[in-house]
């Protein structure tokens, strides 16, 4: 890498000099594992020039001891980068062996030990541009103990402490596969209890659904499309909460609603029925839920809100209606039932509607008109798209790169 000045906030400091100059012993990666530099500390511990790394595979450069059956340094560290690659956070090894080659290629073999941290580099949108690899060497601290005068005393403990390191690591390692099993058998719940859209004749329509970034894919969030002759009914709605507890309460409610749409003359009779229904849910207070009956007859969408935020309309010409004429109190809100609102709006063929949860839009220290307007501008640049494209598009633009703190559900129909 080029010796250049990069001065990021106006104090003129060299930080190519700074990572020079760093006393850990530190190299930069590419996605890809290529070394792109090295300070002066790594270059000394593992005993090659910039020109022997940069530019090169990393496992070309330290390839595992070939004399060492139980070698496993590549398969570790390529592990620990793995993570770092997908889950955007650092990961902190346990001591390694890695034995490192004489760096003329002669044969000849040295046994050390590591303490590896690998750190990812973003950039401002969250993206993965660089990994950093950090070493720190311990070899001499286990060698100086097995010099000790109770020599013997210092293997055993330098045996355990190195045991340990590894169990540790597989414990680690157990706990991810674990971890992954578990969130597997979510998604797969919530598949079940949020199945795809029935096809709505020549009418497109795309659902999609995001986990809050801390949470198993399973959570109070829900979206539902029911089909009638003439008439379809469409509804997002958000139980308080996350997990298996919320999704459970999330399945009664969908449920519920989805039976009265079947029956109910409109969208406000609909969700008078499902809060009287969530009374007898425990969980199911302070749920917030939208409902929008079309008729393609008429071309028309009659709407009721109980505390949700409001689906917006977007016309062909690119002007954006907020539906917001009809928003009454979340279920259970009222200590006595009271009939709920309802407004009617006409569309256009061409038109776009979308439905979908807070956590699109809202986040903290912010104003929730300002998600508001980001989604309704997002919309308009996309809505001459397909369902599906307007779908990825707002969940792409609007959803941050380090990810949501709340749950999105999101409906998309193209009139």
């Amino acid at each position: 890498m080029a010796r250049e000045q990069v001065d990021v906030d106006g104090t003129g400091i060299d930080y190519q000099a700074v990572f020079q100059a760093l006393p850990g012993a530190v190299a930069l990666l590419t996605p890809d594992l290529v070394y792109l530099d090295a300070n002066e500390s790594f270059l000394s511990a593992s005993g090659r020039t910039r020109e022997q790394l940069v530019g090169r595979y990393l496992f070309d450069v330290f390839p595992d001891n070939p004399t060492d059956p139980a070698a496993n340094g590549i398969r570790n560290l390529r592990a620990s980068l793995e993570r770092v690659k997908a889950t955007r956070e650092r990961d902190s090894m346990a001591v390694q062996r890695y034995d490192v080659e004489e760096p003329d290629g002669s044969g000849v073999w040295h046994e050390r030990y590591w303490s590896p941290v690998n750190v990812p580099v973003l950039a401002p949108d969250g993206s993965l541009v660089l990994l950093l690899h950090r070493v720190e060497e311990v070899t001499e601290i286990i060698r100086a103990r097995g010099a000790s005068s109770d020599r013997d005393q210092a293997q055993v403990l330098e045996a355990e402490i190195y045991t340990r390191g590894r169990e540790l690591q597989e414990v680690n390692e157990r706990l991810r596969t674990s971890h992954a099993y578990e969130r597997d058998v979510a998604l797969h719940l919530q598949e079940a209890l949020l199945p795809a859209p029935v096809p709505l004749g020549h009418h497109q329509a795309a659902v999609r659904y995001r986990p809050a970034t801390e949470s198993l894919n399973v959570c109070g969030d829900w979206y539902d499309l029911v089909d009638r002759p003439g008439r379809t009914a469409v509804a997002v709605g958000d139980v308080v909460g996350h997990g298996l507890r919320a999704a459970g309460v999330m399945g009664q409610l969908r449920s519920a609603l989805s039976a009265a749409s079947h029956v109910a003359e409109g969208p406000a009779q609909a969700l008078e029925v499902l809060g009287l229904y969530a009374r007898s849910v425990d969980g199911a207070e302070s749920t917030t839920a939208v409902s929008v009956f079309i008729d393609w007859n008429s071309r028309t969408l009659t709407y009721s809100s109980a505390g949700h935020p409001p689906p917006l309309l977007c016309h062909p010409d690119g002007t954006v209606t907020f539906l917001d004429e009809a928003t009454d109190p979340p279920l259970g809100a009222r200590p006595e039932h009271a009939p709920r609102p309802e407004a009617q709006v006409a569309f256009t063929v061409g038109s776009v509607l979308v439905l979908y949860t807070d956590g699109l839009i809202e986040r903290r220290r912010e104003d929730i008109d300002v998600g508001l307007g980001r989604l309704a501008d997002s919309l308009v640049r996309h809505r001459t798209a397909t369902a599906d494209a307007i779908a990825d598009a707002l969940l792409a633009e609007l959803i941050p790169a380090a990810g949501i703190t709340d749950d999105t559900a999101l409906v998309v129909l193209r009139m």
